[in-house]
């Protein structure tokens, strides 16, 4: 490989890694609000961060479209017409480009390029970051907009290189149409990702064989177009509609239930969980419905009975049926579908038990499992991500005395609020680990409005580092160990515990006590004087 010329070291104010949703708006707060230099890196090719990659049949948001954007600028939300409840990955996209050409930010992003390194400099007070490009940036402030759900996770099996037809993965897909029609397609994995293709695959195929290790509880979408009437009642008073919204456990638009399961007959459960079956989403269904499903065991099983039930009725053979069913807890990451059990039920659907007959290797025309030879023309790794802390391990994030973020995570994420890892000064992470487990955009926004008054209040107080204690760190993870020990979330093995990628340790990567709360933490530290932060002083003011 040819060695990149090293260019002269530029001065910035901030450097934000990532051009999705986090570090667009936080390269607007620090462009357009606070006057400051700063650039974007993302090693892709455009941006968007996970709505550029992800582009496989069926990407869409599970998350209303008119919560799942920003909120800072009434103008924008009025003029930005979402067609969709559920919005596809191509208008999510546009909407992202669109906001990046409203605020003029593209002058300050830089595409294509990899931030190989970056090093806090204790004799400046600042960060020396380095790309692929041969770019070398001292940055005061480092924010990271690396995304949860970004790096992929691709496992290896025998015999890949053989296979005759195309291989795919969900999370890389190609910027070229795929004509899928009459094909055998198989896809590996039956998470989010997995639901969406099998259900919009099924009517392209010629033959789909979903390659299943865990069956999944889904509900229905029941996606819809949106009235701009609608809309525009939330413009109407934006900051008051946003901050409802901010103040529920998950941020998404409806409201938290207040009852338990257990506190009313059983023909009202039967009411109120078949008004959210009919009215969609799977975050409405676990957390709109019961205030305890999360939480309390039996609660639990009065909601993943129902689903059981609606299963049975929509998948009739009982083969197929036996194995789409779940059998343990509902207590994943809440999944909402368009007709993927409808998909299921087709004569040309087939599902196949991984857990049971694992995969032994792939063939010169398809997979073997234990089972036998499936023939396939594509097969599509729906196997989604080293999630969480996946790129933040494999930039070279270094920071006091040489520490290296991959060995400060080495048992787990830590950081305090889930945006500042102890050690590493002048450092903020959006919606990093372990943070809220909340409808990102609107999430990410607080955070970025929080971190760009830090910021503001640094360089105003002629502060040289602001760095979270160990204390704090650590007195904020057993925080969020202590809630998660209080619902169902930490009984099973789920990508958030890391429990997807062999080897992994298995970790509490978020905080679950609700958005509300998690503001309240963040108010409350910056109102204190930046409480858990070590603040030193500019060396010639402290001379």
């Amino acid at each position: 490989m040819k060695e990149q010329t090293r260019k002269p070291v530029e001065t910035l104010d901030a450097v934000v890694l990532g051009a999705g949703f986090a570090g667009i708006c936080m390269l607007h707060k620090l462009q357009n609000d606070l006057g400051l230099k700063a650039r974007v890196f993302d090693k892709a090719g455009g941006v968007g961060g996970t709505w550029y990659w992800n582009r496989y049949p069926g990407a869409r948001s599970d998350t209303e479209s008119w919560v799942y954007c920003y909120s800072f600028d009434p103008q924008l939300y009025r003029d930005w017409k979402w067609t969709e409840r559920y919005p596809r990955q191509p208008e999510i996209l546009a909407y992202l480009e669109h906001v990046v050409d409203r605020f003029d930010l593209r002058k300050n992003i830089q595409l294509s390029t990899l931030v190989t390194k970056a090093h806090y400099n204790e004799a400046t007070d600042r960060w020396d970051v380095e790309t692929d490009k041969g770019d070398r940036v001292s940055a005061k402030f480092l924010i990271t907009g690396l995304g949860i759900l970004s790096a992929a996770n691709k496992p290896s099996f025998k015999g890949e290189e053989i296979f005759e037809g195309q291989v795919l993965h969900t999370a890389l897909w190609p910027t070229t149409p795929v004509d899928f029609r009459g094909k055998r397609v198989g896809v590996i994995g039956n998470g989010s990702t997995g639901v969406q293709v099998m259900s919009d695959l099924a009517s392209q195929a010629g033959h789909l064989t979903l390659f299943q290790r865990s069956a999944q509880y889904s509900v229905p979408a029941r996606n819809h177009p949106i009235d701009p009437a609608f809309l525009e009642t939330i413009a109407g008073d934006l900051d008051g509609y946003f901050d409802r919204v901010r103040r529920t456990a998950t941020v998404f638009a409806f409201e938290d239930a207040k009852n338990g399961a257990m506190e009313v007959s059983a023909a009202e459960r039967e009411r109120v969980y078949e008004q959210a079956w009919q009215s969609g989403g799977g975050f409405n269904f676990m957390f709109g419905t019961f205030n305890d499903i999360a939480v309390n065991p039996d609660s639990n099983a009065t909601a993943s009975d129902f689903i059981k039930k609606k299963i049975a009725e929509v998948v009739k053979d009982p083969k197929k049926r036996a194995l789409v069913m779940p059998t343990d807890i509902y207590a994943r990451r809440p999944l909402c579908d368009n007709h993927y059990y409808e998909a299921i039920n087709q004569d040309n659907v087939d599902v196949v038990d991984i857990r049971k007959h694992p995969i032994v290797e792939f063939t010169q025309n398809g997979i073997r499992t234990e089972e036998g030879e499936i023939e396939l023309d594509i097969v599509i790794f729906a196997t989604g991500f080293d999630a969480v802390t996946g790129n933040f391990v494999r930039i070279d994030f270094q920071g006091r005395n040489g520490r290296k973020m991959k060995d400060h995570w080495k048992d787990g994420p830590r950081a305090y609020l889930g945006l500042s890892a102890a050690g590493f000064p002048n450092m903020f992470s959006l919606y990093g680990p372990p943070g809220p487990f909340t409808n990102q955009p609107p999430a990410i926004e607080w955070q970025c409005e929080w971190v760009s008054k830090a910021i503001r209040d640094a360089n105003a107080g002629n502060i040289a580092s602001i760095e979270a204690t160990a204390e704090a760190e650590q007195a904020w993870l057993d925080e969020c160990i202590r809630i998660e020990g209080m619902t169902l979330f930490g009984k099973i093995d789920w990508w958030v515990s890391g429990a997807n990628i062999p080897g992994k340790v298995r970790a509490v990567s978020f905080y679950m006590g609700g958005f509300g709360e998690y503001m309240k933490h963040a108010e409350a530290c910056r109102d204190n004087n930046y409480q858990g932060y070590k603040l030193t002083a500019a060396k010639a003011a402290a001379a």
